[in-house]
């Protein structure tokens, strides 16, 4: 089965910066992709970036040129280096990653880790 701990979350104030961890293990297939989603309340969960194992990532638009994506697949885990951060930050971030198997393609989350930005 496969499991996700995060860690990383916290408070910090407008301009600062936090970095999140995610630990996945659990899976004899290698994680396709590993990323980053966030849900603020009241909205649906957005895709933050993702990295894939072949060394593509991505990113949303509001998070580009202040957040960096990375992984350490000796590790299993990914990173998010988020920098700059703005109140509109805000919000719960779940770790994610896709595992591709012989048959089919599988999907997974983690418990989610709040991220809290003063202004």
């Amino acid at each position: 089965q496969v499991q996700l701990v995060e860690s990383g979350g916290g408070l910090v104030q407008a301009g600062g910066s936090l970095r999140l961890s995610c630990a996945a293990s659990g899976s004899r297939f290698s994680f396709n992709v590993m990323g980053w989603y966030r849900q603020a309340p009241g909205e649906h969960r957005e895709l933050v970036a993702a990295a894939t194992s072949g060394g593509s990532v991505s990113y949303a638009d509001f998070v580009k040129g202040r957040f960096t994506i990375s992984r350490d697949d000796a590790k299993n885990t990914v990173y998010l280096q988020m920098n700059s951060l703005k109140p509109e930050d805000a919000a719960v971030y779940y770790c994610w990653v896709v595992v591709c198997t012989t048959r089919d393609a599988n999907e997974y989350w983690g418990q989610g880790t709040q991220v809290t930005v003063s202004s």
